[in-house]
């Protein structure tokens, strides 16, 4: 049996992805921070699931589990990598604490090269080991390549990850390993019900408070009606499995249209679209007024 480490997998996309990848046949040793989730998970998903506990920004905790993954593959290599865990800490930038920002970051990049280092050796750097190097799926998002308000902590870290896979998967050439990106869209996770709960009391007082409610009940409206996570999870398993992967993928549930009008529609018509949506042009002619 191929194995397969997911980080992140309680709940939402990583559970997902672990879900189609048992059901295709893998062992997946997925990462979690809390024993309740572990146990949880192994009920649920039975023996094809082994539970890896540690947080992805504790480098000690994560080599320990590259160890404890390494003495179960008998000296053969890990199929894949899928660098899934993440946080959204939204607010706008302005007001944002430097601290959270800074998290953000340390949670969504600089843990994916802490994991990454850990298991790059079990995915084929290290040349002892029997097998055809493994692969490795970055789990992007809409934000690795658009900017939106409200979020721009997550966005930078998700342009950050992409800038990070490309120049990973050229450094890694030189082991066969590949590195490719799924970039997902709006996905239907339990994410949404802690986004109606976000506190707005830092900029409560700001007149970014009115248009930050605003984009927030626009985010969750889209997200509740976005793709399954079983559906991110089976576009993982083509990119693990299929003979010639693409670099990235993209898995948004827009339709045509929408998708052919971002990419078309210069980057200052949709900045007009969007500070109308926020009533920004309406506090813009009240301040020349003043």
């Amino acid at each position: 049996m191929q194995s397969i480490v997911v980080t992140g997998v309680s709940t939402g996309i990583g559970w997902g992805i672990t879900k189609v990848l048992i059901q295709q046949g893998f062992r997946v040793f997925g990462s979690v921070r809390k024993a309740e989730d572990a146990e949880r998970l192994s009920r649920e998903l039975g023996g094809a699931f082994v539970p890896l506990i540690f947080d992805v920004t504790d480098q000690a905790a994560v080599r320990a589990a590259a160890q404890q993954v390494a003495g179960q593959l008998n000296g053969e290599t890990l199929f894949g990598l899928v660098n899934n865990a993440g946080i959204a800490v939204p607010a706008p930038l302005m007001h944002q604490a430097i601290d959270d920002f800074r998290h953000q970051l340390e949670v969504n990049l600089v843990s994916v090269l802490i994991v990454t280092q850990a298991f790059v050796p079990l995915l084929g750097s290290d040349r002892t080991r029997r097998g055809k190097p493994g692969r490795i799926i970055n789990i992007s998002s809409v934000g690795g390549k658009n900017g939106a308000p409200f979020v721009g902590a997550y966005v930078a870290s998700k342009h950050g990850l992409e800038g990070f896979s490309e120049s990973l998967r050229r450094e890694l050439m030189l082991y066969g390993i590949d590195v490719i990106i799924v970039a997902p869209g709006a996905v239907a996770t339990p994410i949404w019900d802690k986004a109606e709960k976000v506190d707005a009391g830092l900029y409560r007082d700001t007149e970014y408070f009115e248009a930050g409610k605003r984009a927030q009940n626009y985010m969750i409206e889209g997200g509740r009606k976005g793709y399954p996570p079983e559906k991110i999870g089976e576009v993982v398993w083509q990119a693990l499995t299929t003979p010639r992967p693409r670099v990235r993928y993209s898995v948004m549930p827009d339709n045509v249209i929408m998708q052919l009008l971002r990419a078309i529609l210069p980057k200052r018509v949709i900045d007009k679209v969007i500070a109308a949506n926020l009533g920004f042009n309406k506090r813009n002619d009240l301040g020349r007024s003043l």
